[in-house]
């Protein structure tokens, strides 16, 4: 059975909107080695009984750096680390890593606390939650960062928004170098021409694609289908629409492998979609029981759109075997997110050899085989029914002949 949750937004409150803080990690010395300056907003989606709800915060001006918890990567740390403290047990973790041309921000953390009833009320869970994700954040050695557009951090329920900011590690003095590598949002685009139009309403069905993740023991997840999202949104002129986006084969695609959950991610520059397939140990059987998709509207009130759940039973089949339909589902997300599944083969957590187990096939895809066998039936039915009247009919002739 499909859970539908309906999804909730709260308006940012509390934490206003400021102006890029600076801030800086220094060694024993007093020699900085990390600065940065950026403004920030969090976009938490959280669980508040039977529905979800989506929290929007800023960084605030009296955001600091943790002493304790930041270094210039000596002694016995590995790795840079710039953390950042503000409100009432918030957290933001950015690690630095480099090669010989380059540093990053390799990992980034934040952790958020449900028990703030001011950012998180209703909230199911309480205390602290940290998630993480890997950053697009990269620069050459001895120059500084800058990207004036938005970045955006997509994590398991969280979205983060950095603009206007300048960032360094490993500097060589204790300033911001002169030269810049800018980010690819900031390179200039063309704006000769008619402006690009809106997408369609209901686009072409979606092309097949292929994915397979693959861990430390071989490939968890291997898939071939096609996917579509139907949104609903209200626009700027406050019209409510629906639109359908087709995932596309071009669309880059990673995931993770783990002993009861496996993760497939899809999506480009304007949006991210997570599926989460699960395991239900005592009946061995697979299926997707989580989606997320975080995407840019440039055309609506809130042009940042998120929503989640993770209580679906979908795409369900014993491990070791393939799920297979070739007729359209649809999966309810959330009252804004409908996902559309079509010519779908999925087979999670054992895969043999990188080829399909055994197939499963979906209800719809029996119940569509029944229509010819029915079919079929009544032709052979009538069939026989013509060839007994036939029969009686000549032999009533033959009978005839012989009373004459």
């Amino acid at each position: 059975m499909l859970s539908h949750m309906p999804v909730e937004s709260k308006p940012s409150a509390g934490l206003a909107h400021s102006a890029p803080a600076l801030f800086e990690v220094k060694d024993n010395n007093g020699t900085a080695c990390i600065m940065a300056s950026f403004s920030a907003s969090f976009l938490t989606t959280y669980d508040a009984g039977h529905v979800s709800k989506v929290s929007n915060m800023t960084l605030p001006a009296s955001a600091e750096v943790l002493k304790n918890s930041s270094s210039c990567g000596e002694k016995n740390a590995s790795e840079p680390t710039l953390a950042i403290t503000f409100g009432e047990g918030y957290l933001l973790k950015l690690t630095f890593t480099k090669n010989t041309t380059r540093y990053s921000v390799q990992h980034m953390y934040f952790t958020y606390n449900l028990s703030d009833t001011q950012f998180f009320p209703n909230a199911s869970s309480k205390g602290p939650d940290t998630v993480d994700s890997t950053t697009d954040i990269k620069a050459d050695i001895n120059k500084t960062y800058r990207c004036v557009s938005d970045i955006r951090v997509y994590m398991k329920n969280v979205t983060i928004v950095l603009w206007d900011a300048t960032i360094q590690a490993y500097l060589p003095s204790s300033n911001f170098s002169k030269e810049e590598t800018r980010c690819p949002q900031d390179q200039p685009s063309p704006t000769t021409g008619p402006p690009s139009p809106s997408p369609p309403l209901v686009p072409t069905n979606p092309s097949v694609s292929k994915y397979n993740v693959t861990g430390d023991n071989g490939t968890c997840l291997l898939a071939s289908m096609a996917l579509q999202l139907n949104i609903t949104y209200m626009k700027k002129d406050n019209t409510t629409v629906t639109r359908a986006f087709n995932i596309n084969p071009s669309d880059k695609y990673s995931g993770t492998c783990g002993a009861q959950l496996v993760t497939l991610k899809v999506g480009n520059k304007s949006r991210v979609l997570e599926l989460q397939f699960g395991m239900n140990a005592t009946s061995s059987l697979f299926f997707l029981q989580g989606v997320q998709l975080n995407m840019t509207l440039p055309d609506a009130i809130e042009p940042t759109f998120s929503t989640s759940n993770y209580s679906l039973k979908a795409l369900q089949a014993s491990v070791g075997n393939s799920y297979k339909c070739n007729s359209e589902e649809h999966i309810f997300v959330s009252k804004a997110l409908a996902l559309n599944v079509f010519s779908v083969q999925v087979q999670a957590f054992r895969v043999e050899s990188d080829r399909f187990g055994s197939v499963e096939e979906c209800v719809q895809d029996g119940n569509n085989m029944l229509i010819p066998i029915a079919v079929g039936g009544a032709l052979a039915g009538l069939v026989l029914i013509v060839l007994i009247a036939y029969l009686i009919g000549r032999k009533r002739s033959h009978a005839g002949y012989q009373t004459i």
